[in-house]
């Protein structure tokens, strides 16, 4: 059984051996499908790389060619022509591998620089796709360790820790080889060293796999934290719960400090472990060397470079255990990822999707079942017909199911059971642009995107002119203060003077909805950050967005219910009443109670 830790927005760190399996299995896939579009450019670097490994390990064995052939030549017979040929050759070796070198550098980071565009545009592409389902469950600040600090463990490992072990393995191995050819007997000795070596790295390996995973997820509980106390920094001054904030920061911050701390440890046991093994190669090779030089069975010229071979040996091993610190890292980081990129809509789009090109606006809820999880019912076996241009309003206590109903109508959600149509068409079956343009919805949290005023409002009809802004604007009262902002309709909301206050923000939602000339408008408390003055200016304004389309209003205060054909009052997801708003005030039933108790707080 896997085991879970932590709290609501944190991730798992234990997992059983079939979990495990399965998410390698994904993040593998993930991986072949960022490197397959790169194959050609991938083999041109492991050419290159190949090359300029060859070139450094002849280096040792063009020293001992000098030695033991150049030098007696030129000092015995004064014939330097052999040491001129080893300089220039060494010469020509040194800068062609420096030049490969340099090559494989741009290479790899023409490599990583596209493979990590590609998974940048992926996240977000994905992200922005998923329901809204996924977004209320998976926290803002998982996200952004997503986008940010897990993106940057994978760009380190293919920046630097990709070069490290493939530059590292491949020296080794071509090292061992040029060894075994000059000295078989100082090739054994190398390569029994292997087998402490091999443990080492492995014991490292299985440590670290489970520090690095851990580490990931404490990072992203710190990343969160931070996000959610900056987004939140209005109730966390009004609550005054920057105490509180403070020490859960300091554990997760301690926390993370102490997993940082257990990394270092490991690498500090096993560097040394790996210098001691190096050491020891080093000096049964020098020892076994020099037991043989004097009887001519070893050349000096052999034995220096038996010994540049062994540090050049154990020198890249280090870059390994340098990748193995990034892998680790950044496998646990292509675990959270591909994790995000293997997420479902749940809302899909449909496979034959159904025009509605002129949307008359009649909406239909055919026998509704909807609960956001199988424990709980909001809507059980809801009906209702909305006729196209009728205005209706719902009222209920909090979970009724009035915000259920206007999801539902957005597609922000689908039905468990049954059907919501629009013009008869299943939602599920309707083409998404024709939805999108069809269907508005405008909330209590009026959300300004970077730029001007202008482009928040044109943000539902990119391609309106100014003309259609400032119209769209008046329409609905909003003219007056952006006038008088710094830039007028330029103002950028992110800069000094742009700043609008929480009804201005909503006129400009207002605005945007117009703008967009919906065939259903919803209104979910989209009036509730307005003051009773605001409210009273912009009922005209409502009255003209709401003309000539379905309206569906969801509001508390019941100056705005006034507007509406119909009135729905709920309760527990279903309809108890359904009448004018006079009808129902004239009445004695919830609505009645509710006008009443209503009117007395304006008294």
């Amino acid at each position: 059984m896997s085991s879970v830790t932590g709290t609501q927005g944190e991730e798992r760190i234990d997992y059983s051996k079939a979990e495990s399996r399965a998410i390698r299995r994904r993040s593998l896939r993930l991986l072949g499908s960022l490197i397959k579009p790169t194959r050609g450019l991938i083999v041109l670097t492991a050419i290159v790389v190949v090359a300029s490994t060859i070139m450094q390990v002849i280096a040792p064995r063009l020293i001992a060619w000098g030695i033991d052939d150049a030098l007696p030549l030129a000092v015995e017979q004064g014939d330097w022509s052999l040491a001129f040929v080893v300089v220039a050759v060494y010469i020509v070796v040194g800068l062609g591998g420096a030049a490969l070198i340099g090559w494989y550098a741009v290479l790899a980071a023409k490599l990583t620089q596209g493979i990590m565009l590609d998974l940048r545009k992926r996240i977000f592409l994905h992200t922005q796709r998923l329901s809204l389902e996924f977004h209320e469950s998976y926290t803002s600040g998982r996200i952004i360790s997503r986008q940010t600090s897990d993106l940057d463990s994978i760009r380190e490992l293919l920046d630097g820790g990709l070069n490290q072990l493939v530059s590292g393995l491949l020296y080794a191995v071509f090292t061992l080889v040029m060894l075994v050819t000059l000295d078989w007997q100082s090739g054994v000795v190398l390569v029994l060293a292997g087998i402490p070596l091999y443990l080492l790295m492995r014991w490292f390996y299985a440590r670290s796999q489970v520090i690095f995973r851990e580490s990931r997820v404490i990072s992203a509980r710190v990343i969160v934290k931070f996000v959610e106390t900056m987004t939140g920094i209005r109730a966390v001054k009004a609550f005054r719960t920057e105490p509180r904030n403070d020490t859960e920061f300091s554990g997760l911050s301690a926390d993370y400090r102490n997993v940082n701390m257990r990394s270092m440890k490991l690498y500090g046991t096993f560097d040394p472990g790996m210098m001691a093994i190096a050491a020891i190669t080093l000096a049964v090779v020098v020892l076994w060397g020099a037991l043989r030089v004097p009887d001519g069975t070893m050349s000096a010229g052999v034995l220096l470079a038996a010994v540049l071979y062994v540090r050049q040996f154990f020198g890249p091993l280090q870059d390994v255990a340098m990748f193995l610190n990034s892998y680790q890292s950044a496998t646990a980081a292509l675990e959270k990822v591909s994790g995000v990129l293997e997420e479902t809509p749940t809302v899909p789009d449909p496979a034959k999707p159904v025009d509605l090109w002129d949307a008359r606006g009649e909406l239909e809820f055919d026998a509704v079942t909807f609960g956001y999880s199988d424990a709980r019912t909001i809507l059980p076996d809801f009906s209702l017909t909305i006729p196209a241009g009728e205005t209706i309003a719902l009222v209920g206590t909090t979970g009724a199911g009035k915000s259920t109903l206007a999801k539902l109508v957005s597609r922000f959600y689908d039905p468990t059971k049954g059907a919501v149509r629009l013009d008869g068409v299943d939602l599920r079956e309707l083409h998404p642009k024709d939805l999108r343009r069809a269907i508005v919805m405008v909330t209590q949290e009026a959300y300004l995107f970077s730029g001007t005023i202008a482009d928040n409002i044109a943000l539902g009809k990119p391609d309106a002119t100014l003309d259609e802004v400032i119209a769209a604007a008046r329409a609905v009262g909003a003219d007056g203060f952006i006038q008088a902002l710094p830039d007028g309709y330029d103002t950028d909301v992110n800069k000094r003077g742009g700043r609008v206050s929480a009804g201005q923000r909503q006129l400009i939602s207002f605005a945007r909805a117009f703008l967009a000339d919906p065939a259903v408008l919803i209104l979910d408390e989209a009036t509730a950050s307005l003051d009773m003055p605001s409210e009273r200016q912009i009922q005209d304004a409502l009255e003209t967005l709401l003309a000539d389309r379905t309206a569906i209003i969801i509001a508390h205060r019941l100056s705005t219910v006034a507007i509406a054909d119909r009135v729905l009052v709920m309760e527990h997801g279903r309809i108890i009443e359904d009448d004018t708003p006079e009808a129902l005030i004239a009445g004695t039933g919830k609505f009645a109670q509710l006008h009443a108790a209503w009117r007395e707080t304006l008294v």
